[in-house]
Order: C-alpha cells, then structure tokens, then sequence
C-alpha cells in the first residue's frame, strides 16, 4: 500500500507503444528502487496519446495495457506504488484548465520539447490546440499529486520546468507565498504545492540503434523490453558503427559501448573490452555478441513476468481500477485545496469510482 509518511513522486509514460530500453533506463529502473523508499503514483498519460491519435481509439486504448504490462513485468508492484490511467481522474482535467490560466501562449511555445516534437513528428502547422494543451495537462498530471520529484529522461526536464513555474505562481497568487521564497520554502510558508524536482535517470537519453538518433518507436531504432531474445540479437547485430575491418582501431566510445556501459553486469569486462577494440584486438561482431547477451539476461525475466498477464486483460483492468480509486482520492483532494485557494469552492463533492 502507499505510505503518505514517505516523501512522493510521480512519473509516468504516453501509451505510444510498447516500452523499450530507453525507458529502462531513462526511469523504469529508478522507479524499481523507489518504491521501495517513496510514496510512488505512476500515471499512464491516455488523454495525451490523443494529441497524435485521435483518430486511433483503438490503439491507444491496448497501447495503454500493453505499458500496463511492461509495468509489471518490469517489478512495479501495485501493492507497494500506485498505477493510474490518466482518463480515470478528472480532477486532473479540471487542474489543466485552471492552470492554463498562468501560462501564456509564448511560454507554452518556447518549450523546447514542444517545438521537438512538431519537427520530429513532422506536424507543421497541422498540429490540434490539444497538443499545445497537453504541456499544460502534464502540469496537472504532476500537480494534482504534490510530490516533491518527478523521475524523468532529460528530455522532460522542460516539462518539469513548466510545473515549477505554475507551482510557483498558484502559490504566490492564491496562498500568499511570496516571490522571494525559496522552492523548498513553499510549503512551510502556506503554498498548496511543493515545487518538484526533475530527477534524471543515469542514462538520460539512450541513442537508438542507428546510432543517431534517441531511441525511439517512431524511429523503427529501439529494442522492446517485451523482444524476444532473438530479436534482441538481430537489432543489436544491426548497430552500425562504421568501422572498416575487425583489425583497425575502433572508437570505443561509439554506440555499442555506451549501450555496453548501460546494460553490461561486469564494469570490468566493459573496460577490457574497450581496450581490445581500441587496439583492435576485437571485431564488432564479438561486442555485439556480448552485449545481446548482455541485454537478454537483463530482459528474461521481465519476459517471465509479463507471460503472466498476457491475453488477460481483466487482472490488468483489476489493477487499473485499483489504482484509479486511490489516484482520485488524492487528486481529488488536490483539486478541493485549490479551488478553497482560488475562492472557487461552494460545497462539496464526492467521487464515486469502481
């Protein structure tokens, strides 16, 4: 069960697929090692896979279980955190539109990873109103649970960025706090919000396997975590590093061995290996050989895990649901406080949810 005693954090992913290594590494494994110590709330972001795909129902709705999935088969354990889907809390919609009140537009547009991901997805102009939304929403997503960090890939740190801002200004607004108070002053000093801190997972942007490019499902480079070991093999088989002959000095800071320093047990074996290829002791093929293996005997038994819940789809449903009582009973808690602060509270309201 959660423990309000610990202090919180929050993250989550887009249901755009299936998880890969990037996710691993970037924060999947960071949220393993605190749900051990923190009051963790983990939010599958549905609403904002429709920024993209409002036209694919469908398939946001099982990318949406499949992450389920990847969850528990990575160790996240809904007796210890809490696992939501975003859709299921309303009090997070409400918070976007009342937040969207202290952002103005050329804020929401100087977003690095906005402007990112309109060339990246190649959107143009084309691009719905509900896509500049969604850097908004994902204030809300983190607000409406007060914690004190966020575990994200640097990529997302703009977005935390934002959220601190609007932390900052509710506070100041409509608590009193003043300008001058420092972030970790704010709720000693009458604010609703806690200012949250991005924190980076060690890896925090794995290249994909072009060996260019951020690992990414658009991209076609990224190895799943739900790829079978033989798939595994063939991705890794594919890196390019551009190396001639298995004889000349190799640049034993190209992509192989960065992936080497993410997923290989031995930091031993790693540094011999970097000396070989160096001197050219050792071809491409035996590193990418190492390294599938490498990468498979950290993603069997996560393959274990996830055959549990494969083709059943009512214990994932179970667990989402359970996830969604306790996600809306502090959210709607949340909600309640800032409406009181923005003198918007004229009774009150219960939520049913099952």
């Amino acid at each position: 069960m959660t423990d309000s005693s610990r202090p919180r954090i929050l993250t989550g992913d887009t249901p755009t697929g299936r998880l890969h290594l990037g996710h691993y590494v970037g924060s999947l494994e960071r949220r393993l090692a605190l749900q051990e110590t923190h009051d963790c709330y983990f939010i599958i972001a549905n609403v904002h896979a429709l920024t993209t795909r409002s036209d694919k129902p469908d398939e946001i709705r099982s990318d949406t279980l499949d992450v389920m999935r990847d969850w528990l088969a990575v160790g996240l354990d809904p007796q210890r955190s809490t696992l939501f889907v975003q859709s299921e809390i309303p009090a997070i919609a409400e918070l976007t539109f009342l937040f969207s009140m202290l952002l103005g537009f050329g804020r929401v547009m100087r977003n690095p990873t906005i402007k990112d991901e309109i060339i990246v997805k190649n959107l143009g102009d084309t691009y719905s109103f509900g896509f500049l939304l969604y850097a908004v929403g994902q204030t809300a997503d983190i607000l409406a649970f007060r914690p004190e960090g966020v575990p994200v890939g640097e990529d997302q740190v703009a977005h935390i960025e934002m959220t601190r801002e609007v932390a900052r200004r509710f506070n100041q607004l409509y608590c009193g706090v003043s300008d001058q108070t420092p972030d970790e002053e704010h709720l000693k000093a009458g604010g609703l919000f806690p200012i949250p801190r991005a924190e980076v997972g060690r890896v925090g942007r794995l290249v994909g396997i072009d060996g260019v490019n951020k690992m990414s499902k658009s991209l076609g480079n990224a190895i799943y975590l739900c790829d079978s070991a033989r798939d595994v093999q063939k991705k890794v088989n594919k890196i390019f590093t551009g190396r001639q002959s298995a004889t000349d000095p190799g640049d034993a800071s190209n992509v192989l061995f960065q992936y080497l320093d993410a997923f290989h047990a031995d930091e031993d074996r790693v540094t011999e290996l970097q000396e070989m290829y160096a001197a050219g002791r050792i071809g491409d093929g035996e590193v990418k050989r190492e390294l599938g293996e490498s990468i498979n005997a950290l993603l069997e038994p996560l393959r274990l895990r996830r055959a549990r819940y494969e083709g059943n789809d009512k214990a994932i449903l179970e667990i989402i649901r359970a996830g969604c009582a306790k996600a809306n009973a502090v959210a709607e808690q949340t909600l309640a406080g800032a409406k009181q602060a923005m003198r918007m509270n004229f009774g009150d309201r219960s939520l049913g949810y099952r």
